[in-house]
């Protein structure tokens, strides 16, 4: 049998679906339950705030990134050892990849994972402005794809007990259950930055009390019962498992040392699993304040937010040292951030040096999912593999010698892209994929590392 699970959706945008998903998360853990906290899309910030709840990993289900067989089996392994699953949606419930051929519901959207999983979406409106007008919403809602299931509505953002009582009428009418009602609460705004909220590891302190704040107003406001009576999925693919999907592991177990902290902290919780499972010693550093670990035999600078820690990130000599020299030798894997990295410099400031030419925030957000092509062979990937991967960066990097590049892919404008760069083992990118849906690399990469002769 699989964990049931609740779909936490919302008919648009800025509903409110952060704020109710991790408080619901917290309000489960603290009544007694043990949580899975998953989120709908390639969203690497709302999980960290869903773990600070759930006192566990949070995880992603993205059909877009992975085949879409593959979602219940991953949820079934991040939801081991749970009693509930809450799945935060993405976007509009019935949003999701823009096709050339549309299909309902679009593909990756949290209509779609729902679908995927037969789990009821727990719909959270914005009340703001709307009285009987919300039947007529949920109406639609309800009926608009006979594989989703609406169980319930959470109202939000209410702003009376008489706006309260009129909202909880309509939504009878067409026999929506109402699970909760939430007052208008400017005090738990989670501060935002260019690529949306500021990462739950650079909040500190602070996201723990966002968190607490975001659990104490479900707990007050929802019945966690009803939630409960509601959850289900129907799962009935065995649980993905990393060590049947990698091959036999490494015997002679080489250390990889992986980038964390402040500064990088965009992964997949599945990635370490995978080099674990291959074989690997996985030990994670913080290039803020760390130097790489003993005996490390590979790198991944995973994406994070460097041009936030330019200062402590470039003051970290040593660090940047190692790194170059490793680079020499060992395979390195860096996305997104983790290339801005291995630049010469990073908008001025000295970085580690290792891909000649400098990197620069622009004010233009580049956003969207890509089919890549491998351009060559490296640590990672052989010449002509193809992956699905996801650009979300508004830093630029300018090569001053032309490297050989990583990928090949069209954008949705048609416009043909050569990028990322191929060095020895150095494979550096925007873009971002995920490592359940190349197993294969993971292994080879891990391979790769076995090779790497240490000092001594």
């Amino acid at each position: 049998m699989s964990i049931p699970a609740v779909v936490i959706g919302a008919p648009a945008s800025g509903s409110g679906k952060t704020t109710i998903a991790t408080g619901l998360i917290g309000a489960l853990r603290a009544a007694g339950h043990r949580v899975a906290p998953f989120k709908v899309g390639p969203d690497f910030i709302d999980p960290g705030y869903h773990a600070l709840a759930a006192g566990r990993p949070g995880r992603n289900l993205d059909p877009v990134l992975v085949p879409e067989e593959l979602i219940g089996p991953l949820y079934r392994h991040g939801s081991r050892d749970a009693d509930i699953a809450v799945i935060e949606g993405v976007m509009g419930l019935f949003d999701g990849r823009i096709d050339q051929d549309p299909v309902t519901p679009a593909r990756g959207s949290t209509a779609h994972v729902a679908e995927l999983l037969g789990a009821p979406v727990v719909l959270v409106v914005d009340a703001r402005g709307q009285a009987h007008s919300i039947a007529a919403v949920l109406q639609g809602f309800s009926t608009f794809h006979p594989g989703v299931h609406i169980g319930g509505v959470i109202l939000n953002r209410v702003g009376s007990n008489r706006h309260e009582e009129v909202l909880r009428q309509a939504c009878e009418v067409v026999g929506v259950p109402v699970l909760g009602a939430i007052p208008r609460h400017d005090e738990l705004a989670v501060p935002s930055r260019h690529l949306g909220l500021v990462t739950a590891v650079e909040h500190g302190e602070q996201a723990r009390a966002a968190v607490a704040a975001m659990t104490e107003l479900i707990a007050r406001h929802v019945d966690l019962r009803a939630v409960l009576a509601l959850g289900g999925s129907r799962v009935s693919a065995p649980a993905w498992a990393p060590e049947d999907v990698v091959g036999e592991p490494r015997a002679d177990r080489p250390v990889v040392a992986m980038a964390a902290g402040k500064a990088f902290s965009f992964g997949y919780a599945e990635h370490p699993e995978l080099l674990r499972a291959a074989g690997a010693d996985v030990v994670e550093f913080d290039p803020l304040t760390d130097g790489l670990p003993e005996r490390t035999a590979a790198l991944v600078l995973p994406g994070g937010f460097p041009e936030q820690h330019l200062a402590d990130l470039s003051a970290n000599s040593t660090l940047r040292t190692e790194i170059h020299e490793l680079s020499r030798h060992a395979p390195v894997q860096a996305e997104c951030g983790g290339l801005a990295y291995l630049m010469d410099d990073l908008d001025g400031h000295p970085m580690c040096g290792v891909l000649a030419g400098s990197a620069r925030f622009t004010p233009r957000l580049t956003l969207g999912y890509r089919e890549a092509v491998a351009m060559s062979d490296s640590s990672l990937h052989t010449a002509g593999q193809r992956v699905v991967g996801h650009e979300f960066h508004r830093t630029t990097s300018e090569f001053a010698e032309t490297p050989e590049p990583a990928w090949a892919f069209l954008r949705h404008d048609g416009q043909p892209v050569r990028e990322g760069a191929v060095r020895a083992g150095v494979h550096a990118s925007y873009l971002h994929t995920h490592p359940a849906a190349q197993p294969h690399s993971v292994a080879r990469f891990v391979a790769h590392a076995a090779l790497t002769k240490l000092p001594g």
